[in-house]
């Protein structure tokens, strides 16, 4: 039996009485492009909290090339080969941005992985490069529109070369162009190859959305969640046609 590249299995997390998430179990394979959604509410970014371990499960286990990494430590997790983006943007504000992503290039896993890191500024530029806002390199984040803001996230979470990617709504707050070129950076680094002295060999992603319709074009998968359990799991054409995932978006027809 092959072990799932990711994992996660019987997950369960309660805030007081409410059971945000609720038994969930899936998996994502090394060449998947996943896409996890819902409505408000159905658990998705807390999942994404669980999974980075910024939050704790109250049971259910998360392995990660078949080891089991529930309850490691956030730093541990970015070491084993996972990075994460946010719905919030929280960059050092009065750095310039370059600086921002020189931090995660001084990370454990980075500075085992080549003689780049003698040159972590030139590093840091391939990501920015990479996420196509080299060009602001020296401004200050406090300056960065919402979707610079995004391509920023991104280019911190691929300097440390993960192989698994979590993005939370990178789509969120963009306008339609700033979308496409959002989705155009995110399907190359699936893809992988060299960027300047940045070698990806592809990173698995899962991706969280609400824009559906930019989601759908770039997934290989989609999970469905509501009311902190899996509803549905498909291609994107299944998933449309769903009549549960209809019901849970627009709720049942009153006649």
């Amino acid at each position: 039996m092959t072990t799932p590249f990711f994992e996660v299995e019987n997950i369960s997390k309660s805030f007081g009485g409410l059971k945000a998430i609720n038994d969930v179990s899936f998996h994502v394979a090394r060449d998947e492009m996943v896409g996890l959604i819902g409505p408000n509410g159905a658990g998705k970014t807390t999942m994404v909290r669980l999974i980075m371990s910024i939050l704790r499960p109250d049971s259910g286990k998360i392995r990660f090339k078949g080891k089991d990494i529930t309850n490691m430590k956030t730093w541990n997790i970015v070491s084993e080969g996972i990075a994460g983006t946010f719905q919030t943007t929280r960059p050092f504000r009065r750095l310039p941005i370059i600086a921002n992503v020189m931090v995660p290039c001084l990370g454990p896993r980075t500075s085992r992985r080549g003689e780049w890191v003698k040159r972590v500024e030139a590093r840091a530029m391939d990501a920015l490069e990479f996420a196509g806002i080299s060009d602001l390199a020296m401004e200050p984040a406090s300056r960065l529109s919402q979707g610079d803001l995004k391509r920023l996230e991104v280019a911190r979470a691929i300097a440390t070369e993960p192989e698994l990617l979590i993005l939370d709504e990178p789509f969120g707050g963009l306008t339609p162009t700033e979308t496409e070129l959002m989705a155009k950076s995110v399907r190359r680094l699936h893809k992988g190859g060299r960027f300047g002295r940045l070698h990806s060999e592809g990173a698995a992603m899962i991706i969280i959305e609400h824009k559906l319709q930019e989601l759908m074009k770039i997934v290989d998968r989609v999970i469905v969640m509501h009311f902190g359990k899996v509803l549905a799991v498909g291609t994107p054409e299944e998933i449309i046609k769903n009549e549960d995932v209809i019901e849970a978006y627009i709720g049942k027809e009153v006649v």
